[in-house]
């Protein structure tokens, strides 16, 4: 069944248009308060956190006006990181948590991931049935006048998401002695990122923490890393952090200036926890995004890699099938099981920090675990509504471009989940590859004049 709402992180888009309003949120936290009300007679608790984005208050007291006409008491956080949101959610033994966020698209776009009791993101059947709840008589969900709920500021959120990070590193270990540079994309972790690094000793030269609800991820963070690399070699520092507008991704950048992305940063942790005995048997989770190159030096290291559709919820769902404890993607999104139920751009940098300080190593020597296989990406921007993979033209370029690579690489062509893209993927030889990555994207571009 197709979703109407939900899309593969939440409900995102464009605010004050389609989805994103705040009719469709109000609408949510009635239907989502009906879905997780699991026993009469007690009160039902759910806690929201957000990123900068100016449109987050709008949302918010949508959300807040839903939960608390169907019932529930509300925790509001204010900015917080995405996985601070899910830690908290556990911790606060809420039924559910909220996180308003577009994650790493610009400020105009905004969108609302739901995590269940345990911090997780909710599986398509749960999607599906809110979105039924959502589309059906909202009245049902109405309580009486003294049973509505109350809505509540939470002033140490930021504060508890800090230690539980901090406590992911040895209680022994200092950053002492390194300079870090945090590029924090104007997002939800300008305050909190900064401060953990500066706790753990580390001198600390921050980008991008100065939030005005316009500016999260324009020109910063980790989609847009390039000024973060020109401050570590400005800087002298010994690593660049860069985070993305909820934190929850995360790209790194060595000494020299060179960029980071979350297959290497994968690589690494592999190695590391297979090497102590930590890596749950001895299996990664990537999507088909991670890059071949990935996939042959796991091999190599004699570790099993398991490939989910995109998506880092599809990557944690795969994980907890298969009990694996470190999984990802490309994009920047690292998931550590033992210490977060989703990516988390932070401890993901600090585990790094760990094995930096461990190894005695520069970064520029840690971070090259394998050679990237030649690999080409492209996104093409179609009109929402239109279904430019169901356009004859682009199936033909699609199955020749299949034709040419078959044995000799790989490609993906696919619709972005959070923004109307099509993205075209390719590996393998780079003349090969250039050139059925061309043909796809012009085949794309000629159905917008179709």
């Amino acid at each position: 069944m197709i979703k109407r709402y939900f899309g593969t992180d939440g409900v995102r888009g464009t605010t004050n248009q389609s989805v994103m309003t705040a009719e469709t949120a109000l609408r949510l936290g009635m239907a989502a308060a009906h879905y997780f009300k699991r026993e009469n007679g007690r009160r039902h608790t759910v806690v929201i956190g957000k990123d900068t984005r100016l449109s987050g208050y709008m949302i918010e007291s949508a959300l807040v006006a839903g939960f608390t006409s169907a019932g529930m008491d509300v925790y509001q956080f204010g900015p917080v990181p995405t996985p601070a949101t899910a830690m908290l959610t556990r911790s606060l033994r809420a039924d559910m948590g909220v996180m308003i966020t577009a994650s790493h698209n610009l400020f105009h776009d905004n969108g609302i991931k739901l995590f269940g009791p345990d911090g997780y993101k909710l599986d398509d059947a749960a999607e599906l049935e809110i979105e039924r709840m959502m589309d059906a008589d909202t009245a049902d969900h109405l309580v009486s006048p003294k049973h509505i709920g109350r809505a509540k500021r939470i002033d140490d959120a930021e504060a508890r998401y800090m230690e539980i990070a901090k406590a992911t590193l040895p209680r022994a270990m200092r950053l002492a002695g390194l300079r870090i540079v945090i590029d924090c994309a104007n997002g939800a972790a300008y305050k909190v990122a900064p401060k953990v690094l500066w706790e753990l000793g580390a001198d600390v030269v921050p980008l991008h923490n100065s939030p005005n609800g316009f500016n999260i991820n324009e020109d910063c963070g980790a989609t847009a890393p390039q000024d973060l690399a020109e401050n570590v070699k400005r800087y002298r520092a010994d690593l660049g952090i860069a985070l993305d507008g909820d934190a929850d991704r995360v790209i790194l950048c060595d000494e020299r200036g060179k960029l980071v992305d979350g297959d290497q940063i994968i690589g690494l942790l592999a190695t590391a926890w297979k090497a102590s005995g930590k890596l749950n048997g001895d299996t990664v989770v990537t999507t088909q995004m991670s890059n071949l190159g990935l996939e042959q030096y796991l091999e190599k290291q004699k570790i099993k890699l398991q490939r989910t559709q995109v998506g880092d919820r599809y990557v944690v769902e795969a994980m907890r099938a298969s009990g694996a404890n470190l999984g990802g993607e490309q994009s920047g999104h690292v998931v550590l099981s033992d210490f977060a139920t989703t990516g988390d751009g932070l401890i993901a940098a600090l585990q790094v920090l760990s094995l930096l300080i461990e190894s005695g190593k520069p970064a520029s020597q840690l971070l090259k675990v394998f050679t990237p296989a030649p690999q080409i990406l492209k996104n093409v921007r179609y009109t929402n509504g239109a279904l430019p993979l169901e356009n004859t033209r682009v199936k033909e370029a699609i199955a020749e471009g299949e034709t040419r690579l078959n044995g000799k690489g790989r490609l993906l062509v696919r619709k972005s989940g959070t923004e109307p893209l099509i993205r075209v993927m390719a590996e393998g030889d780079r003349k090969m590859i250039e050139a059925v990555v061309s043909d796809i994207c012009m085949a794309l571009e000629n159905t917008k004049g179709a």
